[in-house]
């Protein structure tokens, strides 16, 4: 009896020490019960992200300028009794659980459990969402969601790089990030403001990033409504199709050119096709751009 006693009175402990200060401490990007020393300046963070905003901005001087290597924190300080410590997830003086989702290889702290957090090795990193839900891409080198593993066309090192439209390294970032059709990733809400201007290719390869069929029918009723004047009426010129990558030779129009392989409008118009000693001049000076 005395055991079993005991034994209840350490678990209560250890969900005390688990519970306390939970949810009223760390900043706007985590919720922990610790702060971090920065190997690279020194000095002291809430986490690597506020770390970053402050060494990394415009406001600091250009020389200066650095990322927190979240690999190489060594160093922790408790929140509650304000410890300096090693890396671990409960402080060694108070014994409160400074994160309850802790991660030993990327130093991460976090008490919000609710975002299913987990370390994938091929990543290096820790992610969120639930490891049952998502599959690491070897050719992409990041995780996806377990429902494109079949689906999604590969790009060599997809998430590697900036985002196209704000320009932040994608990787590793904690905004929601969309994979397009044509496999480039990006910021999803920078897709969503592409939207608002009216933009619907691809920064990087120019291929359509929705279903367009809808427009490219309108397109079809326009073009229709619009009749070339005479003088270029019989003018015909070399598109080539971003959606499908075929050069055609199609009738001019001022409004749009349709790819007649796959009858996409999301075309620009090239000075010649694909036999460069083919000339598409019919003595009307070329007018070149693009549509999509």
């Amino acid at each position: 009896m005395e055991m079993g006693f005991q034994e209840n009175q350490q678990n209560q402990e250890l969900t005390n020490l688990m519970e306390i200060g939970s949810g009223h401490y760390g900043c706007s990007h985590y919720r922990r019960r610790c702060k971090i020393r920065a190997p690279c300046c020194d000095e002291v963070f809430d986490c690597r992200h506020c770390h970053n905003e402050a060494k990394d901005s415009l406001q600091t001087e250009q020389i200066l300028r650095h990322d927190l290597p979240r690999h190489d924190v060594s160093k922790v300080i408790c929140s509650l009794c304000e410890t300096e410590q090693d890396v671990q997830q409960n402080c060694v003086s108070c014994g409160v659980c400074m994160g309850k989702y802790f991660c030993s290889k990327c130093k991460f702290f976090d008490d919000d459990l609710s975002k299913k957090q987990y370390h994938c090795n091929e990543c290096g990193i820790c992610r969120t969402g639930g490891e049952e839900n998502f599959f690491h891409c070897k050719r992409c080198r990041c995780c996806y969601s377990k429902v494109m593993e079949d689906k999604h066309i590969c790009v060599e090192g997809a998430m590697h790089h900036n985002c196209p439209v704000c320009f932040e390294y994608l990787f590793d970032s904690t905004r929601d990030i969309t994979v397009l059709r044509c496999g480039h990733t990006m910021h999803l809400q920078c897709t969503k403001d592409m939207g608002l201007h009216n933009r619907y290719t691809c920064p990087v390869c120019s291929k359509s990033i929705c279903d367009m069929s809808n427009m490219w029918k309108k397109l079809d009723e326009e073009v229709a409504a619009y009749p070339m004047p005479k003088v270029y009426e019989h003018k015909m010129v070399w598109i080539l199709c971003n959606d499908c990558g075929s050069n055609t030779n199609v009738r001019f129009h001022l409004i749009a050119h349709k790819c007649t392989s796959c009858g996409s409008y999301n075309t620009r118009q090239t000075q010649r096709g694909p036999d460069t000693t083919h000339s598409c001049s019919s003595g009307v000076p070329q007018v070149v751009g693009s549509t999509g």
